[in-house]
């Protein structure tokens, strides 16, 4: 018997529904991206923290050197922006996770999964 696409998309959403059962909906009114069919899950994204932005001429980024130092249009303390593939999704702070600096999410807002293009 031959499926579609489609019906084994839909297969995947109905399989793992029925083996996480309650827990499984209630993840997905959380968190959207628990909602994902399994073969969708595994498809690279790329996560970024943004600082701040500076608008500057060409001129003044000539001039840039190893000693410079440029304002930035947000707060120090502000959240940082979270995006996925270059679209923001949330806000976050900056944490020491053991040797490595980790992220702790304060939301996820702009989390649409059909705005991130892979």
């Amino acid at each position: 018997m031959d499926m579609n696409l489609n019906e084994q998309l839909a297969g995947d959403v109905i399989i793992d529904d029925l083996a996480d059962g309650a827990a499984a909906a209630a993840g997905a009114a959380h968190n959207p991206a628990r909602a994902l069919p399994q073969m969708m899950r595994r498809i690279p994204v790329t996560l970024t923290l943004e600082v701040g932005s500076a608008r500057v001429s060409l001129q003044e980024l000539m001039e840039i050197g190893p000693a410079s130092v440029l304002p930035l249009d947000s707060l120090a303390g502000e959240p940082l922006v979270i995006k996925v593939n270059g679209t923001p999704i949330g806000r976050a702070e900056v944490v020491v996770a053991g040797e490595q600096y980790g992220l702790k999410v304060i939301d996820l807002d702009g989390l649409n999964l059909d705005l991130l293009a892979p």
